[in-house]
């Protein structure tokens, strides 16, 4: 099959679209994935990139096209916007011009926001006569309100207006967890386009790790926490900050390694200076994914944290499937979906988001149990994992959905 892959994010950015492209080439599809000029999360074009972008024109079999954008910048919601904006408007005029001639099976769409991306992806549909498969990781406008990009209502209404005349437009929406079911069909006159498609961990999360992580190694006698990902504001690092503050005046032997980068980097940063946390909480910066399996081996448990959201209670963050993979136990602060699937999968201890007094608590705890305790928290996690977002099966039911949708007539569409 010939699949359009329509995505504002991919190689060398760190997205699971990667790792999905990657597959359905390896299982005799043929992929092309229209995308933009790497970017995130620094927002600035990736050096390697600017200094040979020819190099990054193929990526294990599939072919890139990419069109010019605006870099997202760092901290100014003003140059995040025109990136969401120059990204459709290049991908659909650039795009269709640079995939002129080409026929397409299927049009996949990779959304982990905006929902704009899906636009271009709707007038290639036309253009190509290609079904349209749109995989929501982020709800608008949802999130847009949970983050306080958007406040104005009358805008919200329009984004809402935006969401239902997509949604409408596609021929089949997966919900990144059970809980988008609902967030989805409140602009999705036809409910049964829409159905669950969750993430998966990363092969690399698979393999045997031998090696560790001296930084955090070298802390013996204590407590290690890893944070691993995006460093946002809904990750809501302030309450991450006010535990640390509680740990501290109990002198708890606990430390918190935090591993990733992001637009509240520099915040967090300087947070730890200002409120003397820096025998406490480090701030290791990004590093490359297949390094990440040697810092998860070396602490003792992995923590995910989310702001106090309807939207984000529906969301199963990305990065809990790798922890599960990982085989650790995972401490939480977040509502809602995420903390449900570590509660059904008994695999550690939640706390709702922002509740930073339960949090202290549950690492207390964790941090007095023994290593059998915890090791068996890790493996339950691992097991849970294997079920419930087993790679391979969930790549197959993709398949399946591609199947039935090109077999139905191209004028039904």
């Amino acid at each position: 099959m010939k699949i359009l892959v329509v995505s504002q994010y991919f190689w060398p950015e760190n997205f699971r679209i990667n790792d999905l492209c990657a597959e359905l080439v390896r299982r005799g599809h043929q992929v092309t994935v229209l995308t933009g000029k790497p970017n995130y999360p620094d927002g600035k074009v990736f050096p390697d990139f600017h200094s040979n972008p020819d190099d990054f024109n193929q990526y294990q079999g599939c072919q890139l096209v990419r069109v010019p954008m605006i870099p997202r910048g760092k901290g100014s919601s003003v140059k995040l916007l025109m990136n969401y904006i120059s990204y459709f408007i290049s991908a659909s005029i650039v795009g269709s011009w640079k995939l002129k001639g080409q026929s397409f099976d299927m049009i996949f769409v990779f959304e982990p926001s905006p929902v704009t991306v899906c636009l271009p992806a709707l007038f290639l549909k036309k253009l190509k006569k290609a079904p349209v498969v749109f995989w929501v990781l982020d709800l608008w406008p949802e999130t847009l309100e949970a983050v306080g990009v958007v406040k104005s209502k009358p805008l919200l209404i329009l984004v809402s207006k935006l969401v239902a005349f997509i949604y409408n437009r596609c021929d089949l929406v997966l919900g990144h967890s059970k809980a988008f079911y609902d967030g989805i069909a409140r602009y999705c006159t036809d409910r049964s386009k829409i159905k669950y498609f969750p993430s998966w961990s990363e092969d690399v999360f698979l393999n045997t790790v031998t090696s560790s992580v001296q930084d955090i190694v070298k802390h013996d006698g204590v407590f290690k926490i890893l944070f691993a990902g995006n460093i946002g504001d809904a990750q809501d690092f302030p309450a991450i900050l006010q535990t640390v503050n509680l740990l501290k005046t109990k002198q708890l032997k606990v430390k918190i390694f935090v591993v990733g980068d992001g637009r509240a980097f520099e915040w967090v940063k300087s947070e730890i200076i200002k409120q003397k946390l820096e025998n406490y909480i480090y701030m290791l910066g990004r590093h490359p994914l297949e390094s990440m399996p040697s810092f998860y081996m070396s602490v003792d448990a992995l923590l995910v944290t989310l702001q106090e959201s309807p939207v984000f209670a529906m969301t199963i963050p990305g990065k809990v499937q790798s922890y599960m993979a990982a085989g650790k136990p995972i401490l939480t602060m977040l509502s809602g979906e995420g903390s449900r699937v570590i509660q059904e999968a008994e695999c550690g201890y939640t706390a709702q988001s922002s509740d930073y007094k339960q949090f202290a608590k549950n690492i207390i705890d964790m941090s007095e149990l023994n290593q059998d305790e915890l090791l068996s928290l890790g493996n339950k996690a691992k097991q849970y994992a294997q079920v419930e977002f087993d790679r391979d099966t969930l790549i197959t039911q993709l398949e399946s959905w591609f199947t039935e949708l090109d077999m139905k007539p191209k004028g039904k569409l």
